[in-house]
């Protein structure tokens, strides 16, 4: 191969190269060529197969995590807690539905019941967030309000809410296929694509729905900041050593167990997710009261200060002055906790 750099003889700069280096050149365009490739759930690019696995490749938002560090405010909240509470607040009654199955004649709330108890385990086997499963119920709920689901297709939907709800808050999608297979592959992924794009022109592509998971965050975490607003020097040293030291994360598990209970509790959806929250955080603080009865509970007075700031009037509707929708809330999860008292056992410990 030639190459000149101008026509003049005289001043002409002539090299060549060597066919071997010409090919070089060519395998290396190959090489850098970039291998694309379009999954289920999302636009992948590799360079080559990933010696890392699914499972270890789906993980959560670090926003998102389930997991916070014993007796640690959350940075999300430090920054944003107040303002993100306010604006998931107001748009509460927007995405709040309270009566889903009023127009659908062949679901129950048994079967409801069965559907979300069943997404519960998938969304850990897929180790998605608790906010991905709340959503999931959240468009399963707003979807039935506006549609009406034939019985044989109610699991279709529950696995199709789970994936649109993956989509809109972790990093990675399960693979429609996994999905499947969890249904026995009783659907093909033409029908879960189909209902998938129905259910986004039901819900006008809104997907950013407030959830229990994100409420009940937020009171965790204002729980775990009141003690540090009255903290004293001579007890910040202690706090690290203290015999309940790790009191919040258990409180925090516990009441996420009791939340997991109401979502699949077709009852719990006349009040609002914000207020379901706040009574399952106190609901667990109770329970950890009564294992260890001598120490002072640092949830109550917390929670106690949101109950006085907060007001549910417009979402619920009051058959009485004297009705009081939280306390009715607690007393229901009450009842829910003592007969579910086998799945709470094991949380704590």
């Amino acid at each position: 191969m030639v190459s000149s750099a101008q026509g003049q003889r005289g001043s002409d700069a002539v090299y060549k190269r060597s066919p071997t280096e010409a090919h070089a050149t060519l395998r290396r365009h190959r090489k850098q060529t970039l291998v694309s490739k379009l999954s289920d759930s999302g636009f992948e690019e590799e360079l080559g197969s990933s010696p890392i696995g699914l499972p270890a490749r789906v993980d959560v938002s670090p926003l998102r995590s389930d997991e916070r560090p014993s007796g640690r405010v959350s940075n999300w909240y430090l920054q944003y807690g107040d303002v993100g509470f306010q604006i998931q607040r107001d748009n509460e009654a927007l995405f709040y539905s309270c009566k889903s199955l009023a127009h659908q004649p062949q679901l129950t709330a048994e079967a409801r019941c069965k559907l979300v108890s069943w997404l519960i385990p998938v969304h850990k086997h897929f180790r998605l967030s608790f906010e991905c499963c709340c959503l999931a119920v959240n468009i399963v709920d707003r979807f039935m309000a506006a549609t009406p689901v034939a019985a044989d297709c109610f699991q279709l939907l529950g696995v199709t809410a789970l994936l649109l709800a993956s989509k809109q808050v972790e990093v990675c999608s399960p693979r429609i296929g996994h999905l499947l297979d969890l249904c026995c592959d009783a659907f093909t992924k033409e029908q879960l694509c189909n209902l998938e794009c129905l259910v986004l022109l039901r819900l006008n592509f809104r997907l950013s729905a407030p959830t229990l998971a994100f409420f009940l965050d937020y009171y965790a975490n204002s729980a775990d900041a009141a003690p540090f607003k009255d903290e004293t020097p001579c007890s910040s040293g202690s706090a690290s050593t203290h015999p309940d030291a790790r009191r919040p994360e258990r409180c925090g598990s516990m009441a996420r167990k009791v939340c997991e209970l109401s979502l699949a509790d077709y009852a719990f959806n006349k009040y609002p997710p914000s207020l379901t929250a706040r009574c399952a955080l106190r609901i667990a603080g109770e329970l950890l009261e009564r294992e260890h009865p001598g120490t002072p509970s640092p949830e109550r007075p917390a929670v106690e200060c949101l109950e006085a700031k907060e007001h549910f009037l417009p979402l619920l509707s009051q058959g009485s002055c004297n009705h009081d929708p939280a306390q009715e809330c607690r007393d229901s999860l009450r009842l829910l906790v003592s007969l579910n008292q086998d799945s709470l056992e094991g949380m704590s410990v």
